[in-house]
């Protein structure tokens, strides 16, 4: 069964705006990509780089890796550019009460 990880109030996380979590030794990026939350590993699948700090294309709802430029769907984990070419994994987010959650397990 997953377990409930609470980020923040959705008012803390405005359009454009991205946070890292961190949940046991896993640390995920959280979007809000035209008002929409994405959560996906915070791990580049070709280097291990920190995605959270890359630019967030919104227009594509994808994220740079500040390293090699390779983006990621973040809907997806997808890497739609090389030098990626491995998904990371993704999370479902839930807005409960204004409240950002995700499910991890």
């Amino acid at each position: 069964m997953p377990e409930t990880l609470t980020v923040c109030p959705l008012s803390e996380l405005p359009p454009g705006a991205k946070r890292l979590v961190e949940w046991d030794d896993l640390e995920i990026g959280v979007f809000n990509c035209n008002g929409a939350i994405y959560a996906i590993e915070d791990r580049c699948s070709h280097d291990d780089g920190p995605l959270v700090e890359g630019v967030l294309h919104e227009e594509s709802c994808a994220i740079e890796c500040p390293r090699h430029g390779s983006l990621f769907d973040l809907k997806t984990g997808k890497p739609t550019t090389l030098p990626a070419y491995v998904p990371v994994d993704t999370f479902p987010v839930v807005i409960d009460d204004n409240m950002i959650k995700l499910e991890v397990d």
